[in-house]
């Protein structure tokens, strides 16, 4: 396990290019986004991830890992699906983990060529996959590609946290959202974690 290299380096600039921000960093000053290494399990558990809360994702991710033993590929096909479903994976879950698979095994996915293609390029591969929509696609540049200036306008996590910290008691728009990002550029992924992590008792990860 890693964090991004450039870590130290953007909290020092939205520190002093956001005062809001500079506050909610001060509260977690020992931590940091972490990378598992794997590909695979970073697409599993942000495919878990979708449309439910930190707490419950976390839960089933603890079952399922406690079924494997370890979550891979060949562990994920020779499971027994009705297993997965009591570890409360949904059998729509189920299918799409089914295709990543099948897309590293057909050479869809072609991880050796990530490091060279762009954010856009990354994330119209993975989501060629049925399953790995724009949101899973950015949760696999932030947490597994460690890409420094995601922005995931789409997940509700982010957009309440926004809300709470920069908002009034009218709701931002999207465009006031992403016109607000603009002052974390070229850092807007740490600056989405401590957002995600000023809401969440543990610190997302994927």
């Amino acid at each position: 396990m890693s964090s991004p290299i450039y870590w130290q380096d953007a909290k020092e600039y939205l520190r002093s290019n956001d005062a809001i921000l500079a506050d909610i960093i001060a509260l977690y000053p020992s931590e940091t986004m972490i990378n598992y290494h794997d590909a695979f399990l970073t697409l599993v558990k942000a495919i878990i991830g979708q449309q439910i809360s930190v707490s419950a994702a976390n839960a089933i991710n603890q079952r399922v890992e406690s079924l494997l033993g370890e979550i891979t590929p060949e562990n994920y096909l020779e499971t027994d699906p009705q297993l997965l479903r009591k570890c409360g994976l949904s059998r729509q879950k189920i299918a799409y983990i089914t295709n990543i698979t099948q897309g590293f095994k057909d050479g869809i996915l072609t991880p050796q060529a990530w490091s060279e293609m762009t954010d856009k390029a990354v994330i119209a591969q993975l989501t060629s996959i049925k399953g790995i929509g724009p949101w899973t696609a950015q949760m696999f540049l932030i947490f597994h590609l460690h890409r420094r200036d995601i922005f995931p306008l789409a997940d509700l996590g982010l957009i309440n946290a926004i809300q709470l910290h920069y908002g009034s008691e009218k709701a931002l728009s999207k465009g006031e959202i992403k016109e607000l990002s603009q002052r974390w550029k070229p850092y807007r992924t740490v600056a989405t974690w401590y957002l995600w992590r000023s809401l969440d008792p543990v610190p997302v990860q994927y």
